[in-house]
């Protein structure tokens, strides 16, 4: 049985087409920080693309939580910065590529005048819940 639960339509809730509602579980919380179209070596990938920026975003995503003894399996909430809502689309096809689309996490979309540099189209945070590691 999984350690989360997701329910995607909690009673008198209309249901939601490309997140779940509610997510719960037990376990360890993790906390991956906003993150940008940078590549290891901190330069921007994909400027002026949507697409590039979110399949970059999304890999920094899966770098912080192994980093974490975690994965997209565990993640219960995505928050997405977006300058432009006309970026949601790209974001939903990165995701997609990382994430079970019958298992996604709770999500909020916000569009921000503008984020740390002009070049980056979005940023993008995560908090995940991974088992509690066996005590020593």
């Amino acid at each position: 049985m999984s350690r989360l639960t997701h329910i995607p339509a909690p009673d008198g809730v209309a249901p939601a087409t490309a997140y779940t509602h509610v997510v719960t579980g037990t376990g360890r919380l993790v906390a991956v920080s906003g993150q940008l179209a940078l590549d290891e070596e901190g330069k921007l990938v994909g400027e002026g693309d949507a697409a590039a920026q979110a399949r970059q975003v999304f890999e920094n995503l899966r770098r912080c939580l192994a980093a974490a003894g975690a994965t997209f399996d565990d993640v219960i909430k995505l928050t997405y910065f977006v300058t432009d809502m006309a970026h949601m689309p790209a974001v939903r096809a990165a995701r997609e590529a990382f994430l079970d689309p019958a298992r996604l996490p709770a999500s909020s979309a916000v569009r921000v005048a503008g984020l740390v540099d002009p070049a980056f189209l979005m940023e993008i945070e995560a908090l995940a819940m991974v088992p509690e590691e066996p005590a020593a």
